[in-house]
């Protein structure tokens, strides 16, 4: 059982899916620096690349994606030009390379048509070598057909993540994200039998009108449909920043001893079902690859959470896509409108981002170690002794050991690994409002 320990959970802290986190991006960073980049990658280096889909078939109130309603087929049909475009331009720049894994991520992918998705596929096929690279792809159940199954099937698709969130009717109305839970049902078996090996629910905690019971109810109906993993993320409140979030009323969202609880239960239970803990929220069957990467030390954490993907460089594809480079991080401009205006002139739309610094590479090594391993060593960082006094309430509660200048985590440690990642952030001294709670 995780104790609570409320002061050590009041400030909010980022999901370091990077570091520097996109908090401080900035708008001194361009195309150049995206061709830069591209250039030099060394022949023969294996990357990933992210295709990024910003439309869905109905806007949820909860989410912070970048995405928008795919409501007219015009539209829908002028981005996949667009994207296609931005594939060729992109090859143009890199030589040699080769493609270890290609993820469709949104927004829906789902929300285009399954030929203009196959299409996609065969474009990034013929652009670059993507001998024997995974395909994985994000997939929305409201209104996931045949049609769709039977593409990815044909297109090679191995890894499917289903948005489910909750199979409870009154949260779903709460987040206006109604989805029956045949929805699902349906949806995992059309996945299975169009051949995919490896099938992720995407749950949430912290929702509006959630209870204990009622999160006990969704984890038990999804564990009975069968997915290779679940990850169980914490809803994140912030209407400051995601606008459609307003829409949600507050009254009913539960507080941070609450939150800290169910997240308690989800972890139980998944364990208690054979599912191995990947980091803090991610689960996976002991032979499913995130498992493995996490039982034999390769586990990663990038923009798309806990990961086996070894590669050290992910392309973004598409509006609003993270490019992450050892020495930058590079995103391509959110608008739709404008990210089109820019393929079409031939250039690429990079926009937003930042350039790494030497410090920057070994603090975000650092935090990363914290979250996959649960162990880092601080010897190389300038402000040690600072550190082990912010981290003295941790030491205190037994939640953190020294071993030199060695920091490891205690399994007690799990719910509080986002916040003593931030004791490394140089960014977040003094902490800031910005973010949500910490579990």
């Amino acid at each position: 059982m995780w104790t609570y320990h409320p002061e050590l959970l009041a400030t909010p802290v980022p999901r370091y899916t990077s570091y520097p986190t996109a908090a401080e991006f900035g708008d001194d960073v361009g195309p150049a620096d995206m061709k830069e980049a591209l250039a030099a990658i060394a022949p023969g280096t294996v990357v990933s690349l992210y295709l990024h889909i910003p439309y869905c078939r109905d806007i949820c109130w909860y989410c912070g994606c970048n995405t928008g309603a795919a409501n007219r087929a015009a539209r829908l049909a002028t981005y996949v030009e667009r994207l296609e475009r931005e594939i060729a331009l992109v090859a143009q720049q890199v030589t040699g390379i080769r493609v270890g894994r290609i993820a469709f991520g949104g927004g829906s992918p789902n929300a285009i048509p399954p030929a203009a998705f196959l299409r996609l596929v065969e474009r990034v096929r013929t652009a670059f070598d993507c001998t024997d690279a995974i395909l994985s792809v994000e997939v929305d159940p409201r209104g996931f057909d045949r049609d769709w199954a039977g593409v990815i099937g044909r297109a090679g698709v191995s890894r499917v993540s289903l948005g489910v969130q909750t199979l409870d009717p009154q949260v779903q109305a709460a987040i206006g994200r109604v989805q029956p839970s045949e929805d699902i049902r349906r949806t995992t078996a059309l996945l299975r039998d169009a051949g995919v090996g490896s099938i992720n629910f995407d749950l949430m905690y912290g929702l509006p009108q959630q209870s204990e019971q009622s999160l006990r109810a969704s984890i038990v109906e999804s564990i009975a449909m069968g997915p290779d993993r679940l990850a169980v993320f914490g809803y994140a409140h912030v209407p400051h920043l995601v606008p459609r979030q307003r829409r949600i009323v507050a009254d009913g969202l539960a507080g941070t001893a609450e939150r800290f609880a169910q997240a308690a239960l989800a972890h139980r239970m998944l364990v208690d079902a054979g599912y191995d803990p990947v980091g803090f929220d991610h689960f996976a069957r002991p032979g499913d690859a995130l498992a493995q990467a996490a039982a034999s030390g390769g586990l990663r954490r990038n923009f798309q959470g806990f990961t086996e993907d070894p590669a050290e460089i992910l392309i973004g594809l598409g509006a609003s896509a993270i490019s992450d480079f050892p020495d930058k991080i590079l995103q391509t401009e959110k608008n739709t409108g404008r990210y089109g205006m820019r393929i079409e002139a031939g250039a690429l739309a990079t926009c937003r981002g930042l350039r790494r610094s030497p410090e920057d590479r070994l603090r975000g090594r650092a935090i990363e170690t914290i979250l996959t391993r649960g162990t880092t060593d601080l010897t190389a960082l300038s402000d040690g002794a600072d550190i082990r006094r912010r981290l003295t309430p941790f030491e205190r509660y037994g939640l953190i050991a020294w071993e030199g200048n060695v920091l490891r985590l205690s399994e007690d440690a799990l719910p509080y690994a986002r916040v003593i990642a931030r004791s490394l952030d140089a960014y977040r001294q003094p902490a800031s409002a910005r973010f949500s709670h910490a579990v």
